[in-house]
Parts: structure tokens; sequence; C-alpha cells
């Protein structure tokens, strides 16, 4: 992949300014309302457009070291991960090296989610770099009590030890913790990226945001065929990842409740595709996404960053 460069002078756009205002004063809201300055969003204001950018990336590459050290440990493939971005400690199950997939469809889709993630996180380091940033380093990882804490989380207490390493079904259920969150992260930093070029920021980004679509809706397909299954605990696959659904609301103020596979916007509808009364996915900005990824309103580290993300915005 090439690295996005920037190295023109970039002209202004006044509706992207706006948008931009907007996105930044919907920010210091969250954080006013969460966590008083978590976000550091003064070192951000006044920055040069490009370093602003590379912030930006730099906050998404966190997620994406998360999913692709998720992907690669299911698949076994962890090693590819080894000396990307450091050598920052990755919490796994005990005894358990990969998913033992027992459908082999599972497992070869499981194997692309693998490859998209780290390619990702690759070319974001490509791309802060040309943008004269610094690449974050790997932050720590919690791929194994973090599980834990967001099942019972989740279940009122119903599912406890959840281990998504365990088998297919398991499995799904730990990437729709987050193939959900990275599509409504991306959109919520569009309007404060700044090269909107034909080719730039914002369109590779939005190219990301697509790539992560595609996997968010095929693993809640896989899921929908399943839904009637117990997945855990007694609960089925629907009440599982309504489950799910609804802490992310509560974690992230309201945005997704009721949003589990079976929860569509007209009866007898699947729900495959998470998005609003218009049909337009969700947008997240940063702090609601470290609320859930912490595991907790307002937190600054814990749950899958036990010691929190790296970069500016945190």
């Amino acid at each position: 992949m090439t690295p996005v460069v920037t190295d023109l002078p970039l002209t202004p756009n006044p509706r992207r300014q706006v948008l931009r205002g907007l996105g930044l004063l919907g920010l210091g809201t969250a954080v006013t309302s969460c966590a008083p300055g978590a976000l550091n969003l003064a070192q951000l204001t006044g920055m040069p457009g490009a370093s602003v950018d590379a912030a930006i990336l730099n906050f998404a590459l966190n997620l994406e070291y998360l999913e692709a050290a998720f992907y690669l440990a299911a698949t076994g493939r962890l090693a590819e991960l080894q000396g990307v971005g450091g050598n920052a400690e990755i919490r796994l199950p005990a005894g358990r090296q990969a998913v033992p997939f027992a459908v082999a469809d599972v497992r070869d889709f499981a194997n692309e989610l693998a490859s998209d993630e780290i390619a990702h996180v690759k070319f974001l380091i490509q791309t802060v770099t040309a943008l004269g940033g610094t690449p974050i380093a790997r932050p720590a990882l919690d791929l194994s009590g973090a599980f834990d804490a967001a099942g019972r989380a989740a279940s009122g207490g119903k599912i406890q030890g959840f281990n998504p390493f365990l088998n297919d079904l398991l499995f799904l259920h730990g990437a729709y913790i987050f193939e959900d969150v990275g599509v409504s992260a991306y959109k919520g930093a569009a309007p404060l990226i700044n090269d909107d070029r034909p080719g730039g920021v914002l369109e590779q980004a939005a190219g990301i945001l697509a790539a992560e679509g595609y996997h968010a809706g095929a693993i809640r397909s896989m899921l929908y065929e399943r839904r009637n299954e117990e997945a855990a605990a007694g609960l089925t696959v629907a009440q599982v990842t309504k489950a799910i659904s609804d802490f992310r609301d509560l974690a992230d103020g309201p945005k997704d409740r009721d949003q589990g596979v079976t929860e569509p916007i007209r009866a007898g509808d699947a729900n495959i595709v998470l998005s609003d009364q218009n049909a337009v996915a969700y947008s997240r900005l940063p702090r609601e996404v470290l609320n859930i990824v912490y595991l907790a309103p307002g937190a600054r580290r814990g749950g899958f960053f036990p010691s929190g993300v790296n970069g500016l915005i945190q």
C-alpha cells in the first residue's frame, strides 16, 4: 500500500472547517460530561492540518492494533505482529493459542480479518509517517480479562469467563464487540479530518471505514444465521448480541440500544446493518469509543487497554 503524502499545502475548505469545528465542539461536550480534559483537545487546536490528521489516525491506530492482535491470535498468527509498533504486552487466556475452528467458512473469514487488520496497522503507520507525524507505539492489550469483564457487564453477571478463543461461535461474538465500534469510530472522525483532496486522508479513512463495514456486516450475518442457538449461560445468540449492544449504549450514551442482530426497525426484518432510522451508520466521537473499550464511562484506562491508549487523543 502507498501511504498518503501531504507534502503540498492544503487549500482551506470552508465546509470542512465548519464540520471540523462542530466535531471539536462535540468532542469537548463529550469530555465535559464524562471526564474533563480526557481528550487533551487543547493540543489539537491551532495545530497544522496535517498534524491534526496524524493525531486522528494515531487514535485509530490504537483500535487497529487491538483488532489485529485479536484476529491474529485467534488464527494462530500472532507472530506477524511481533515488533510491529513495539512489543508491549498482549494478554491472552491461559493455555489458548488459537481458536479450534470447526467451521471452515468461519476459519477462512477469520484469516481474512487477520490479514486486513494487520494491513490497516501497517498502512496507518506509513500514512502517519508521511504526514510528518510519529506513529504511536502499540499499547498494552488485554484479550483475556477484558472479554470476561465485558461478558459479565453485558449480561448482568450471567455470562462468566467469556472466552472468544474457545470456539467459532464465541469468536464471532468477540469480533461483534469490536467491528461495530470500528465503523462508528471512523465515521465519527470524518468531520475532524482536514485533508479531503482526492486520494487524501479523508478518502483513505473512508476506505478503511468501508472495509470495517464489510467486516461488521459479515459477522452480524453469521450471528443472525445462528440467532436461536445457545451462546452462553442459557442465552441465545440473539439475546447476547442485544445485551452487548445495550452495554455499548450505556457506556457511550444513547447510540445503538436494541441493535442486536434481531432488533430491526421494521418488524420481520433481520438487523444485519447497524444504523439509525434513516439507514445511516452511527458515529462515535473518541471519548465515546474509549468509554466502550475501557468498559467504563469516563475511564482513562482499563478494559482492552489496561494502560490506556497512546497518542494525543486519549
